[in-house]
């Protein structure tokens, strides 16, 4: 892992991060027919650094899902609960009650704009009204979409378990901050530190290989086994829904699964 950061030289690896943070700013999709960005960006690889590709425009806030009109979205696709369920590489982190009748599950990559959206706008108004009364059980899983996903989801899982859910949203929260830093390395150090992480501690996480094996195992595993191409990417009760949603849409999924 430890190549994320140091298997070129210190300048070299700052341009390659901020092209793969940008690219993957611009790349993750609100639906999953937009599909304006290469296939390459949405499938990158958390090893190596992408080559250099010209540059993609900055997303447009009018065209993210928050700006559709309320209305039950349809699925693009329906997978096994069972088998989407299933232990996979790394141990699962959710919210609310094992037995709840509703299972979402999201995937998401750290640098993903409207992963950010949905996290910073939506989410706890889901979380307050579904997960914390029992409605609705809430599953997080890693989807990076560039090495600067990857290294940011890493400290998430190396912070303490309980820590998981809020170090994801103070990320999502600074994600301009620390996604697009010409230092990526550093810009993440210094989040690291406000979540209790010394250097010693960030480095070890960050080369720990066998993390980085499962977060890029539980990528391709989704996007073999439940067709996940983009980010977010929701199952409702097994049901797939590529692209962020509102508070609207996505209650009237869930009350339609209960």
């Amino acid at each position: 892992m430890s190549h994320l950061f140091k298997s070129a030289s210190p300048r070299l690896m700052s341009v390659a991060f901020l092209t793969a943070a940008s690219l993957a700013l611009a790349a993750c999709s609100e639906e999953k027919k937009a599909e304006t960005a290469a296939p390459a960006v949405q499938t990158e690889t958390a090893q190596s650094a992408p080559a250099a590709t010209p540059a993609v425009p900055a997303v447009s806030p009018e065209t993210t899902a928050s700006t559709r009109p309320a209305q039950l979205p349809t699925p693009d696709g329906e997978v096994d609960v069972a088998a989407l369920m299933a232990p996979g590489p790394l141990p699962e982190v959710a919210l609310g009650k094992d037995d709840a009748k509703v299972t979402i599950v999201e995937y998401m990559s750290m640098t993903c704009p409207h992963c950010a959206r949905f996290h910073n706008s939506v989410f706890e108004e889901i979380k307050q009204k579904y997960i914390d009364s029992g409605k609705a059980r809430f599953v997080l899983r890693e989807f990076p979409l560039d090495n600067r996903a990857a290294a940011a989801i890493m400290l998430a899982r190396c912070a303490p378990k309980e820590q998981y859910f809020p170090m994801v949203s103070a990320l999502f929260k600074s994600q301009m901050t620390w996604a697009t830093a010409e230092d990526g390395r550093a810009a993440l150090l210094q989040m690291s530190k406000l979540a209790g992480f010394s250097e010693q501690s960030f480095e070890a996480c960050l080369t720990n290989q066998k993390l980085l094996d499962d977060v890029n195992a539980t990528r391709e595993k989704a996007s073999k086994d439940f067709g996940v191409d983009s980010t977010p990417t929701f199952f409702i009760n097994g049901k797939r829904y590529a692209g962020e949603m509102s508070v609207a849409e996505m209650s009237a999924l869930i009350d339609a699964a209960e």
